[in-house]
């Protein structure tokens, strides 16, 4: 099975923020402000929210390989007999900062050693003593994890992945902490989700669908306007793999809707103008599956159309690969049109 593309969106990743800011005071004042992103000339950023699970926009990337020497030249044996929990809290900030790095150069070994920071954490947080923190740090092993799977493309980090999250649900139940439950659930989405497209498998896709959904329960678009489309957006994207693997138009309908969901919020709540392309874009191309699916010549000839002012008119918005590859779904959808067309 071949699934085609769509494109996922990525939550602010709220644990590596506070890492960050919780470390900076170990780097000294001069650092605080290296720490702060240019801001004076704004530029297009077309990856926003599109990068992975460890982007964030409130520091600058410069800052991590700094942290990083300076997390670790604390970690003593002194440190960890003297102070056990703040010793563990600082193998939490530093497994982040790891992971940080590790998506940033595509380096499976610092994911792997951002897990062992995050494992080496759990020895001191248990879920009996401390289970708010032994709760952060599961769904930090578990966003690891689905990170390293992403890269490696093995089975054997998403299961841990998974693991992880169902144990930070034993503490974050909806109703006591409603925003840790919500961002688990959609980690979850996502997870099922990469898991289920490396196994060819329905199972998963469909344990993707409800954890979405889940997440939708919470999710509002005043307070979280980028999750609630992002959520809409990535359980679309499980709808439309589950229409193309099952050859099930309901499912691509399904899909569709949902895409359109998060077009309307993205749109406004005024997110950034590449998230609502994308949300288009991958509406158009379940549209396109859709219309081969069901032999329909109008809906091939409305999607290249479709297409067409996408590509006319955002095309300053999109990713380079993403614009490529509109162009080819839009000659996809009419030649099929055409196809369609002289067979009559």
């Amino acid at each position: 099975m071949k699934y085609s593309t769509n494109y996922i969106l990525y939550p602010r990743n709220k644990a590596l923020e506070r890492a960050l800011e919780n470390s900076l005071g170990r780097l000294g004042d001069e650092w605080v402000k290296a720490a702060t992103p240019d801001t004076k000339v704004p530029v297009l950023d077309n990856f926003l929210c599109t990068r992975g699970n460890y982007e964030q926009h409130r520091f600058s990337v410069r800052i991590y390989e700094s942290l990083r020497e300076a997390l670790e030249a604390t970690l003593t044996d002194q440190y960890h007999v003297q102070e056990p929990l703040a010793w563990a809290e600082t193998q939490n900030q530093l497994g982040n900062i790891l992971a940080a790095l590790g998506q940033q150069r595509r380096d499976a070994e610092l994911f792997e050693r951002a897990i062992q920071c995050f494992g080496m954490a759990l020895e001191e947080f248990t879920q009996e003593s401390a289970p708010l923190e032994w709760a952060a740090t599961q769904y930090n092993l578990g966003t690891a994890n689905q990170a390293l799977g992403r890269l490696i493309e093995v089975t054997k980090p998403f299961n841990a992945a998974v693991d992880a999250y169902t144990n930070a649900l034993l503490i974050w139940t909806r109703d006591a902490f409603p925003e840790d439950w919500l961002f688990t659930m959609h980690q979850l989405g996502d997870t099922f989700h990469a898991f289920g497209k490396l196994l060819k498998g329905n199972r998963q896709l469909q344990k993707s669908v409800v954890a979405y959904k889940n997440a939708l329960a919470v999710l509002d678009a005043d307070n979280y306007a980028l999750e609630l489309t992002a959520t809409h957006n990535n359980r679309a994207a499980v709808l439309h793999h589950l229409g193309e693997s099952e050859e099930n138009p309901d499912r691509l309908k399904e899909a569709i809707n949902s895409y359109e969901l998060a077009l309307t919020v993205s749109m406004e709540q005024q997110l950034p103008i590449h998230v609502s392309v994308l949300c288009r874009v991958n509406k158009t191309t379940a549209q396109n599956v859709l219309a081969e699916l069901t032999n329909d010549t109008e809906l091939a000839e409305e999607v290249a159309d479709e297409y067409e002012v996408i590509i006319e008119c955002f095309s300053h918005a999109l990713q380079p690969l993403c614009l490529r590859h509109c162009e080819e779904q839009m000659s996809k959808a009419r030649s099929m049109a055409l196809t369609n067309t002289l067979s009559r």
